[in-house]
């Protein structure tokens, strides 16, 4: 993977497009002692983008500079938790996009094209800001900046910025100081978030570019998904008429889980922490909608999808369980006295996990290039242009949500009930698995309905998250004996002890056994009559 730094700077506004605006002085502001001119480096950059600008609109930015300390391919990638901060994946100057930066936005790009679209060449005078002992504390650096269109537009654009960028591990306290001595001497944040998203405004076309039809719904697996009822245009009508219809509520939902699984892509493929669950638990959000809310949606249009959905989920999900399961059974082993670990326990664990691990993540990130992921994403982007909306979904939201939940409800219980009353065994522990898939789906619904149904939806939601938490510890502890098992297995074999693999396999017994009795009192908490009286059912 090409190189990746964490980039949190500022922008602002300097009056005139023309001459060398004088960097302001900042000495003196939140620990800085000093600054040091680096003199003036002349960028030239191309961008590139689809030609209806699909990484714009996710405010990434991809683009082939040469000049300065850092000449190469960068693709800007947002991170959503800090505000003004990108990482920055720098790979070496080629004449075509690099194969690594081009798999990270292919979420996006889908089978479009990357095109030049923008040419900003720069003057940019830098001046390091520094404290007391002279470390870098950032960078300041003002820019007078010319912007040519490619490929159509009103040509050229030109003006002055200035740009504070905090050193790498710096605190963004710093920042926010500078913002305050910045706006003192009348110098205001820049309305674009970066030069790219200012040069496309400035040089856009006379007449906006009409906008392509949305695509019809998409192939799974070379066959159509179907079409919506002949009702659903009436429907879709309706729902488009004011907020607040059932139809309106599943349908930002759904839209929410589709970005999330678009932009958690790139990264999967940076292998970030959790990231590959996020991902998971968005493409299962999906798919629960789809059959929770079947009366606001057609199911015969949203069962293939929620297929792909779930074959999809399956096909990350190697990844994830392996991460999950090392994690446990790493834990498990931390517990023990070291007088009861006989043999290589702990290095037999690393290599069993590292050997599953390696092949897994391989696994995960050839299935983000299939062809069959990529009609997967262009079937649901379709799907939500059109929605196969049913009659129910024109109804305000509090009659057909809530009647979605209770029967999740229903479903859930009837699947606790028969857990409860099998015997401790193989047959119980596949039906305390089913009961906790059915508690899941009751939770998104709950989560789901929320924004329209308020506290009481919220309340479902957080019992049953209550009840899948007891239930997924029970299967986990099912899966963590089968390694455990497996594990005693390989050791023996080798001539080890398998002394305390038999020992943490007895603890997940136990563990188990705790689940199923503590089961019938989280039950209890989410009783219908409950539920009933919270929902206003």
């Amino acid at each position: 993977m090409a190189e990746t730094k964490r980039e949190i700077e500022r922008k602002y506004d300097l009056a005139g497009s023309e001459g060398a605006a004088e960097p302001p002085d900042l000495t003196g502001v939140a620990g800085i002692a000093d600054s040091v001119d680096k003199g003036v480096a002349e960028l030239d950059a191309v961008y590139w983008d689809t030609v209806d600008q699909r990484l714009a609109a996710a405010s990434i930015t991809l683009r082939r500079r040469t000049g300065g300390a850092d000449a190469g391919w960068h693709l800007k990638l947002p991170v959503s938790h800090i505000p003004g901060a990108r990482d920055e994946i720098r790979a070496p100057l080629s004449d075509t996009v690099p194969a690594d930066l081009a798999g990270l936005v292919r979420s996006r790009v889908r089978d479009a094209a990357l095109v030049p679209v923008v040419r900003l060449r720069s003057a940019r005078r830098i001046q390091h800001l520094l404290d007391a002992q002279g470390s870098l504390l950032a960078e300041l650096s003002v820019d007078r900046v010319r912007a040519e269109r490619l490929g159509g537009g009103r040509g050229t654009s030109a003006w002055t910025e200035l740009e504070v960028e905090l050193a790498d591990d710096g605190e963004i306290a710093l920042l926010d100081k500078v913002d305050k001595k910045l706006r003192k001497k009348g110098i205001r944040p820049s309305d674009a978030p970066s030069k790219l998203a200012r040069a496309l405004a400035e040089t856009a076309p006379e007449v906006p570019a009409v906008e392509p039809a949305g695509p019809e719904i998409a192939t799974v697996r070379g066959k159509k998904a179907g079409k919506p009822a002949a009702v659903a245009e009436e429907v879709r009508e309706a729902v488009g008429k004011g907020p607040g219809t059932a139809g309106d509520h599943v349908l930002a939902y759904l839209r929410a889980q589709r970005d999330a699984l678009v932009s958690l892509d790139p990264a999967v493929r940076r292998d970030l922490p959790d990231s590959v669950h996020q991902m998971r638990v968005a493409t299962r959000r999906m798919r629960s909608a789809f059959k929770s809310f079947r009366k606001v949606l057609d199911r015969t249009v949203t069962d293939p999808v929620g297929e792909e959905l779930k074959w999809l989920a399956g096909e990350l999900g190697v990844d994830r369980d392996q991460e999950v399961l090392g994690e446990r059974l790493t834990g498990r082993i931390a517990e023990l006295p070291t007088t009861l670990l006989l043999g290589p326990v702990v290095a037999r664990l690393q290599a069993w996990s590292v050997a599953r691990g390696s092949s897994s993540r391989r696994q995960a990130l050839d299935v983000l290039d299939t062809e069959r992921y990529l009609t997967l994403l262009d079937t649901v982007d379709a799907l939500l242009a059109a929605p196969p909306l049913k009659p129910a979904a024109a109804k305000a939201p509090a009659k057909a949500l809530t009647k979605a939940l209770l029967k999740d409800y229903g479903r859930l219980e009837t699947r606790v009930e028969h857990a409860l009353a099998l015997q401790p065994g193989e047959e119980r522990d596949l039906a305390m698995h089913e009961a906790r898939k059915a508690a899941k789906r009751a939770r998104y619904a709950g989560e789901a309905a929320a924004p329209a149904l308020g506290k009481p939806a919220e309340k479902f939601a957080k019992r049953m998250k209550a009840v899948q938490t007891v239930l997924g510890d029970h299967q986990d502890s099912v899966v963590a004996r089968e390694a455990l098992r497996t594990l005693a297995v390989q050791a023996h074999m080798a001539g080890e002890s398998a002394f305390t693999w038999g020992l943490l396999y007895g603890h997940e017994e136990a563990a188990a056994a705790d689940r199923e009795r503590e089961l019938p009192g989280v039950w209890e908490q989410a009783s219908q009559e409950k539920l009933r009286a919270s929902l206003g059912a």
